[in-house]
C-alpha cells in the first residue's frame, strides 16, 4: 500500500482532486480537517483541552463544538491558532497512523490518501511514502473561495499569509498537479502520475 499526501494553498482544490481519485482508484482517503474533527466530539481526546482553552462560549446548546464559532474566537490570534494546532495536529496524526495501520492489516487498498493543508509544516514526510502539490494561481482561488465560501477579500488575504509560499510547497513535494480550471486536464494528469490510461 502506497501512501501519498496531498496538499496545497486553501482554494487550489484538493476536495475536486481527492473526489476523483477516490472514484477511480482502490483508496482509502483521510482528510485531516475531518479527522480533526472527530477528535473535537465529547469523549474525545482533544475536546476538554480545547474548551479549557477556548472557553464554554465555543459551545452549542447540546455542548458539542460549534466549529464556526471555534475559528472565530481563533481568527486573527496566531498565539491562541499555535496553542490549538498543538493540542490537535499530533492527535491527528496518532489517528491517521492507527487508520494507516488498520488499512496494511486488512489489505484492501493499493493506496491511502492523507489531505492536509499542514502537510509541510507538520511533517508528514516522514509517514508518506509521496507527497503532491496541487497548484492553482491566485487569482483563480481568490475567486474560487470568494465564490464557493462567500469568504470577503479581506479574509482571503488574511488566509493565504498565514500559508506557505508556493516555491516551499514545490521544494517538499515529488509531484506537482496543475489545477487552474479545466477539471479534465487535472484529470489526466492524475491518471498518468497513476499510470493509467483512461
Amino acid at each position: 500500500m502506497k501512501i501519498i499526501g496531498i496538499t496545497g494553498g486553501v482554494g487550489a482544490g484538493k476536495t475536486k482532486v481527492l473526489s476523483y481519485i477516490e472514484s477511480q482508484f482502490s483508496c482509502r482517503v483521510i482528510r485531516a480537517d475531518e479527522a480533526a474533527h472527530k477528535l473535537y466530539e465529547p469523549e474525545q481526546i482533544c475536546y476538554q483541552k480545547l474548551v479549557a482553552l477556548l472557553g464554554q462560549e465555543i459551545l452549542n446548546s447540546d455542548n458539542t463544538i460549534d466549529k464556526a464559532k471555534m475559528a472565530t474566537a481563533i481568527f486573527g490570534d496566531n498565539v491562541l491558532l499555535a496553542k490549538v494546532n498543538s493540542i490537535v495536529h499530533p492527535e491527528v496524526k496518532k489517528y491517521i497512523l492507527k487508520q494507516i495501520a488498520i488499512e496494511r492489516e486488512r489489505g484492501a487498498v493499493e493506496y491511502f490518501f492523507i489531505e492536509a493543508a499542514l502537510l509541510v509544516e507538520e511533517h508528514y514526510d516522514q509517514i508518506v511514502d509521496e507527497m503532491w502539490y496541487i497548484h492553482s494561481d491566485v487569482a483563480i482561488r481568490e475567486k474560487r473561495l470568494a465564490q464557493s465560501r462567500q469568504y470577503s477579500a479581506q479574509k482571503i488575504a488574511e488566509i493565504m499569509k498565514g500559508q506557505l509560499h508556493e516555491e516551499e510547497f514545490r521544494k517538499h513535494c515529488q509531484v506537482v498537479i496543475m489545477n487552474n480550471g479545466d477539471l479534465e486536464e487535472t484529470y489526466k494528469q492524475i491518471n498518468k502520475i497513476m499510470g493509467v490510461n483512461i
